[in-house]
């Protein structure tokens, strides 16, 4: 078979299925031999161009409310980016399999355990991608007002048609444009948001304590869950952007790769959003920010979030498209992907323009870290235990005949790891929503992502020895 030419390269892929501007053919099913192409650097532009979000910074700028200081802040910063090398290597399951990663996680809990996360997955992935629509939105309108081109709700309508139009059409034509796409904004992003941190660091006050005079407990960990909860968030996708490229990609170079493009962009304007906040109320952290900036920056600036909630959208919404065949929707993916945007749209359209959810939005959406945290903590300890070795056939096959039927549909192992890893965390949860009997005795810190800890390792003893003995030869 001739060499395929990897995306990087150019426009084209050399592969008819997955060519850019041209919509994907393939869903979940097994990408063939035939069809697999590109390389692991090619990740690396995909998660650096989709974390360059300004999300980063409103983080940052929250661990300094927290009550850290901005070396505090920058130190929890660089550790939450860090954590982009498990998310990264769980990719390793997408080269085995040639499937998507909530498809692989029928191993870990069985054909009908799978289900309940897979839909609350793709609630999740709705939600962020209502509010990186929402933000992008409130940008391009600011933008709008600026220029003279029209305000009031004829300029949001016209800001949320743009936004909502630059994100559908990138996935709506699926992965090989998702990554083309990726790799060319995140060269326009990444020196607009240079020019920022620039701008930000001269005037930060690297020597002042944090808000209130120190943080205690409760702040580092408030600080440790909002870093860490967005890497967390991609737990159910990163086989959805390796499953085409070739089996013998190594494990190294997908982890290294793109596991280096999520850190860079993360810590960077996470230290960003620190030194903003160590000069200025961050409340509104797109006016706190637009505050610190000369004006001749302002339209860049705001053409910055814009760039940064699609980039982020973009990804979001395309793993989406692969949720709902996960789910059972009997479509393809590029029909499946009408139903998340018609819904992105409608929930952008409550929260401009009926009521602002927005808010109430993003405390539930912290609350389901209760669910994917110790999700997480099992999926990653099957794949250890596999070694990322699956029965891709078995993967897709419904029924008792299929080896990851096990109990009625169900794994035991895995339902009680994960049963055993959202109890700790609902229990040691700080949320608006709702707040553990443990966190005061624990002197309120939140806990909540220890939860994938508790399940991973209560999976590994409940598994090991059965996980081991069922592995494909």
């Amino acid at each position: 078979m001739a060499q395929q030419a990897p995306v990087s390269a150019g426009m084209g892929t050399g592969v008819t299925s997955d060519e850019v501007f041209r919509v994907e053919t393939h869903g979940i099913d097994p990408i063939p031999a035939a069809d697999r192409h590109g390389s692991a650097k090619d990740l690396f532009w995909l998660w650096f161009g989709s974390n360059l979000t300004f999300t980063y910074v409103i983080n940052g700028a929250l661990a300094v409310s927290f009550g850290l200081s901005f070396w505090q802040a920058t130190a929890v910063v660089v550790i939450g980016g860090l954590s982009f090398f498990a998310i990264s290597a769980a990719g390793l399951s997408g080269v085995r399999t040639g499937t998507a990663t909530l498809v692989i996680s029928r191993a870990a809990f069985g054909m009908r355990g799978n289900f309940p996360a897979g839909l609350l997955n793709w609630v999740v992935s709705i939600g962020y991608t209502v509010v990186n629509t929402v933000v992008g939105t409130l940008a391009l309108e600011a933008l709008f007002a600026d220029l003279g081109l029209g305000g009031g709700n004829t300029g949001r309508a016209l800001a949320l048609a743009v936004t909502l139009a630059m994100t559908f059409a990138v996935a709506m034509w699926g992965h090989a444009t998702v990554q083309l796409a990726e790799r060319w904004m995140a060269y326009v992003l990444a020196a607009g948001f240079g020019v920022l941190l620039l701008l930000l660091l001269p005037d930060a006050d690297l020597g002042a304590a944090g808000a209130g005079g120190g943080a205690g407990f409760s702040g580092w960990t408030l600080a440790f869950v909002v870093m860490l909860a967005g890497p967390f968030s991609y737990l159910p996708m990163p086989a959805d952007y390796t499953r085409y490229l070739p089996p013998e990609t190594s494990l190294r170079s997908i982890t290294v790769a793109g596991a280096l493009g999520g850190f860079v962009s993360s810590v960077a304007l996470g230290v960003a959003g620190a030194a903003a906040a160590s000069q200025a109320d961050m409340t509104d952290a797109v006016a706190g920010v637009e505050g610190l900036l000369p004006g001749w920056f302002r339209p860049v600036f705001l053409l910055l979030v814009l760039g940064g909630s699609v980039t982020n959208s973009i990804l979001t919404l395309y793993s989406s498209s692969l949720n709902l065949q996960v789910l059972g929707i009997p479509w393809s993916r590029a029909k499946a992907i009408v139903i998340s945007v018609a819904v992105t749209a409608l929930g952008s359209l409550g929260a401009l323009f009926l009521t602002d959810f927005t808010e109430s939005l993003l405390s539930f959406l912290s609350l389901l870290i209760i669910v994917f945290a110790p999700w997480g903590g099992v999926f990653l300890a099957d794949m250890l235990l596999r070694r990322c070795h699956y029965d891709t056939g078995a993967l897709h096959t419904r029924g008792r005949e299929g080896a990851y039927w096990y109990r009625a549909g169900f794994h035991p192992a895995g339902m009680a790891a994960l049963a055993l890893g959202m109890a700790f965390a609902a229990l040691t949860c700080d949320s608006e929503l709702w707040t553990g009997p443990l966190v005061a005795p624990l002197g309120g810190g939140d806990l909540t992502l220890l939860g994938s800890a508790v399940s991973g390792l209560a999976y590994w003893g409940l598994a090991r020895r059965s996980v081991r003995a069922a592995m494909p030869v």
